[in-house]
């Protein structure tokens, strides 16, 4: 039974990093380049940088998230 449970527990942690990849490309790398691409609409703000920091900060969380649930292996 350890075998599953190590299983399960390496399962989550990848899922916990790779919903920390995809919340810092979907909200910092995407926007970043589309105003690089020069997309109408799209802006350099005050709110654009919070808010990209606050998402990218998100994903560092989600993914030092991911490595305290490697913690939780038994040998």
């Amino acid at each position: 039974m350890k075998l599953v449970y190590n299983e399960r527990i390496k399962l989550l942690a990848t899922a916990l990093n790779n919903m920390a990849v995809a919340t810092v490309v979907t909200a910092v790398v995407g926007p970043t380049v589309g105003i690089l691409n020069g997309t109408p609409g799209a802006a350099i703000t005050a709110w654009w940088v919070l808010s990209g920091v606050l998402w990218f900060l998100a994903g560092i969380g989600l993914h030092l998230l991911g490595q305290g649930v490697l913690g939780r292996l038994k040998r």
